[in-house]
């Protein structure tokens, strides 16, 4: 008959345990040093050992020539106990869980071994047992007779008792690491002669997930698939979705490819896999992409075919941070909520279109990713350096044909001469207005100085090196043809003739150049500039910004930035016919109480 894997290769002395060092080292030490206890209790996952361990310790106290704390396998007893003793009994708590069971167990430990010294009891699955089951216990596992051995096995031990567990030496087993699981089960493989692919057998120990009995129960079925153990038999044989599906379907989600993302997901379904599969399988494609982006040993991690790392690498490199781990928080949360859903495959859609529209999305995981996919157009150029352009063409192009209805009297050729070569009349330069500028508020609130970049904008201030009329009297007399643009500078208007939006941004670029006081900076970004008469009204929807700008000190750096671009006069207006009311009514009160002091804040 048939032996499956796991019962085939169980290890029969400690030297074949896989890991567990810790516990086994214990064993071996009470054994050579005659130093057994009478209640063990071993914890952990399933298929790390308790059991095998319990056997090969319960044949080690017994046997006459241990050898390095194991049973040696030759002597009298190990052959009895191998072919079944009445020394050694295991009992399954989870069928014979009852209050009669224990009673009979106390009842019949008072026996003495057969043939050994020890008779060991070996109880697997000890949280099953009942309340009474475990009262009933209590006692024998308190004063045990000296030939007695209690081993408890479980994979709860939350639920047992505090009184069981403080009669009991606990050991806990821990999960197998891969490469340990890749190691034991090549050593089956190359002693059963069968052929391999390493990245086969590195997907079995995955799967295996710290378990030995797992991972060889996936082994045994791979095998009964096909001669030679492949990759891609493995996956058919664990029914996982193809790779390459899956990770054209993360790529989708990734750069928000809803389309693209949910005819994967129809495909993927209709090949047969199941939702849960595809959810199960798309996380770990993202986790994949996730260490792939992250870690420099990456292919070793992952152990991928070389084509298939290549591919995956391939989207890492793509792939924003943020988005891969909004991208599994959601998967996460759907996989969650599909348990209380009567249409898994309606949560699965609906996770992935939240995935791929993080526009629709107003969580801050979902705001971070679009910031840095608008950062990451940005910094590669995809669009603003062609709007900048296109927007200070435009307003170019719209001066250009306003200015010869300023000046009718010259003619086309001078005026095309004039915008080609020459500076603009006053001695300004040609800039778009401030509003379409590059944004540059986060440097002045946190930087007294300007940064390197922006500094390199008066590159442009060589624009008086138009001085060159003076060398070409020919050329001199059109450049000077618009006299009318002087006149506004003497009556402090408009300098150059140039609109209210203009003048206010060189202002603002000019007061941005000054270290004074960042603040002043951020309140006068805001003011709505309108040339009334020869005076610049600067008008804002704040009182509060409307009376900090009124104080003197604000007043003055004002006064002394606006003369730098050649105004002389302006003011500050609330906006509204609330405006002189407030302001009046704080005059009123200063002059109805001159005795007390009135501040305004």
């Amino acid at each position: 008959m048939h032996t499956s894997l796991y019962r085939r290769y169980r290890p029969q002395t400690f030297g074949e345990m896989v890991r567990q060092e810790h516990v086994v080292k214990v064993l071996q030490n009470q054994i050579e040093q005659n130093a057994v206890g009478h209640a063990y209790l071993f914890t952990g996952p399933r298929g790390t050992g308790k059991t095998t361990v319990a056997r090969i310790f319960a044949r080690a106290v017994n046997c006459e020539r241990p050898v390095n704390g194991s049973p040696c396998g030759e002597c009298a007893v190990c052959r009895a106990l191998s072919e079944g003793s009445l020394d050694i009994l295991e009992i399954d708590a989870a069928s014979n869980n009852g209050v009669n069971e224990m009673r009979d167990l106390r009842e019949k430990v008072q026996y003495p071994p057969v043939s050994g010294k020890y008779k060991v009891y070996i109880v697997d699955e000890v949280h099953m047992l009942t309340d009474s089951a475990f009262n009933a216990l209590l006692k024998t596992l308190e004063e045990p007779p000296a030939h007695a051995i209690f081993i408890l096995a479980t994979t709860e031990p939350h639920k047992i008792p505090a009184t069981i567990l403080s009669r009991c030496m606990r050991l806990d087993f821990k999960l197998i690491p891969e490469e340990d699981l890749e190691a034991h089960l090549k050593r089956i493989l190359d002693g059963m002669g069968k052929e391999y692919e390493e990245e086969a057998v590195s997907a079995i120990a995955r799967a295996g997930a710290g378990s030995d009995r797992d991972m060889l129960s996936i082994a045994e079925m791979c095998i009964a698939y096909e001669d030679k153990l492949t990759y891609r038999g493995v996956s058919e044989v664990l029914g996982a979705a193809d790779f390459s599906e899956t990770l054209a379907l993360a790529e989708a989600l990734l750069i928000s490819d809803m389309p693209t993302a949910l005819e994967g997901v129809e495909r993927i379904l209709s090949a047969g896999k199941s939702v849960g599969v595809l959810l199960k399988d798309l996380m770990a494609q993202l986790n994949r992409i996730a260490v792939a982006k992250t870690c420099r040993t990456a292919e070793k991690l992952l152990s991928l075919p070389k084509e298939q790392f290549v591919k995956l690498k391939a989207v890492a490199e793509k792939a924003d941070g943020r988005a891969v781990l909004r991208a599994t928080e959601v998967l996460a949360k759907a996989e969650t909520d599909m348990r209380f859903v009567s249409s898994p495959r309606v949560c699965l859609e609906t996770a992935v279109m939240r995935i791929a529209l993080p526009e629709d999305d107003m969580s801050t995981d979902a705001l971070l990713v679009r910031l840095n996919a608008l950062e990451r157009k940005l910094q590669e150029g995809a669009f603003a350096v062609p709007s900048a352009q296109a927007a200070s063409g435009g307003q170019k192009a719209a001066r250009e044909t306003a200015a010869p209805t300023a000046a009718p009297a010259a003619g086309a050729p001078i005026q095309a001469s004039k915008f080609t070569a020459a500076p603009p009349a006053g001695g300004y330069e040609d800039e778009p207005p401030f509003p379409d500028e590059e944004p540059v508020f986060e440097e002045a609130y946190f930087s007294d100085e300007p940064a390197p970049k922006k500094a390199a904008a008066p590159v442009q201030a060589p624009k008086p090196a138009a001085a060159p009329p003076a060398g070409a009297p020919a050329a001199a007399a059109p450049v000077q043809a618009p006299k009318p643009a002087a006149a506004p500078a003497a009556g402090a208007a408009s300098p150059a003739g140039a609109g209210a939006e203009v003048t206010f941004g060189k202002f603002v670029r000019t007061l941005r150049k000054t270290s004074r006081n960042g603040v002043l900076f951020t309140m006068c970004s805001d003011l709505m500039p309108v040339f009334e008469g020869g005076t610049l009204v600067l008008y804002t929807e704040s009182g509060t910004v409307a009376r900090s700008l009124a104080r003197a000190e604000h007043r003055a750096v004002m006064a002394e930035v606006f003369a730098q671009v050649g105004v002389t006069d302006f003011d500050v207006r609330l906006k509204g016919a609330d405006a002189p009311k407030a302001v009046n009514a704080a005059e009123q009160l200063k002059r109805d109480f001159p005795d007390y002091p009135i501040e305004i804040k």
